[in-house]
């Protein structure tokens, strides 16, 4: 008896989930709030392309920013699997952070974000 995998000499398309109006609604909503603080967005944009920046580079990259914030923005971003922390065990202490893959694939979203923020038409034109 032939097996059924053998007769069949491809794998069948997964169905993507169908997205409603409320799920895809709630989709925007999830990663709105990953994104959220007003710090992130800068942090991000610092690290893109592969950069990697100890803590101190980010703190004079974000001058405005306080010591406080910037290590409750990164520890966020570090659970949300945004930004990866790497711990150099030496004295004095190196802390180095990168995004992860999944970070770094925001790019893309992001430069198109501000593509169609750039198409707004100044207001009362």
């Amino acid at each position: 008896m032939t097996r059924t995998d053998e007769k069949v000499r491809y794998l069948p398309e997964s169905k993507g989930e169908t997205l409603t109006p409320l799920s895809a609604a709630s989709g925007v909503e999830n990663v709105l709030r990953i994104l959220e603080g007003r710090w992130k967005l800068v942090i991000l944009f610092h690290l893109f392309g592969g950069k990697v920046l100890r803590f101190s580079d980010l703190e004079r990259a974000i001058p405005v920013i306080s010591q406080k914030m910037l290590i409750q923005q990164l520890r966020q971003m570090e659970a949300d699997g945004v930004v990866r922390r790497i711990v150099h065990h030496q004295v004095p202490p190196k802390v180095e952070y990168c995004l992860t893959d999944w970070g770094q694939a925001l790019c893309p979203a992001l430069d198109a974000l501000l593509k169609w923020a750039a198409q707004k038409e100044p207001a009362g034109g």
